[in-house]
């Protein structure tokens, strides 16, 4: 059992639920981002850290700023890893690696299954790989004993549902909504549903994200989901902060407020 089963457990037997911030590596720069990890692990379940990407098709303009700021750093995957290792040592918190396909399949899969294991990450989440084409990824990941997440949507099939239910570790990410990322002032009454429909296929504990960006918002989706996700609120706030010596604290303050 890993990290990330074992801090769901025990959430779980506290009657607790999850927070999972996102953050972009490299934005502002990675030593700042080797900050932020350690200062969002005192608030979080576990932590997704993005891989930039030039064409981050599911992610709104919040993101796409992070990603556009943190590629003119011109640092590679390893280099990100290697911040991420920096953080390890200093937290316990699960951290997965949340990235498109691409920059991984460049690097090599299984070049990256042992360089996410050596960097004492946990996981990771392809936004654009299907559990269908995700076979030969998901044995190197298993291999090195890491957890395959995956993204279920309102519009998932109940045979897509049934499939996730048979290749996820770890839990299981429900998209709010279609499209992009991005605040919302309310969340998608189709989350709820598609949550409960995965709970039919899949004893996974289930996080809902896309559009959560108030403690209001936050309170609602844990009535029926086991975690939040909150990415574009955090990022907006990171970048209204921008040059700030106090970055870090105040993000990590900020961050305080999804907590259940």
């Amino acid at each position: 059992m890993g990290r990330i089963a074992d801090v769901f457990n025990s959430l779980k037997q506290q009657g607790q639920k999850g927070f999972i911030p996102y953050i972009t590596a490299g934005d502002p720069d990675l030593a700042t981002t080797e900050e932020l990890l350690v200062a969002l692990a005192q608030n979080a379940t576990l932590i997704e850290l993005g891989v930039p990407f030039s064409d981050p098709m599911a992610d709104g303009p919040v993101i796409q700023r992070a990603s556009e700021r943190a590629l003119k750093h011109n640092f590679g995957l390893q280099e990100l890893l290697d911040t991420a290792a920096g953080a390890r040592k200093r937290t316990d918190v699960p951290i997965i690696l949340f990235s498109y396909y691409n920059p991984l399949l460049q690097f090599g899969l299984k070049r990256v299954a042992q360089a996410v294991k050596d960097a004492g990450l946990d996981g990771v989440l392809v936004t654009d790989l299907t559990p269908e084409e995700s076979g030969e990824f998901e044995a190197e990941l298993h291999a090195q004993g890491l957890d395959m997440i995956f993204l279920i949507a309102p519009t998932s099939t109940d045979e897509r549902l049934k499939l996730v239910a048979e290749r996820a570790s770890g839990f299981i990410y429900a998209v709010s909504r279609a499209g992009v990322t991005g605040t919302r002032n309310t969340v998608s009454a189709e989350a709820e549903t598609l949550v409960n429909r995965m709970r039919q296929f899949s004893s996974l504990p289930i996080a809902v994200g896309f559009g959560i960006s108030n403690a209001e918002q936050v309170a609602d989706v844990h009535r029926y989901a086991d975690a939040v996700v909150v990415g574009s609120a955090i990022v907006a706030e990171m970048e209204r902060l921008a040059g700030s010596p106090e970055l870090v604290e105040r993000v990590g303050k900020f961050s305080t407020g999804f907590r259940s």
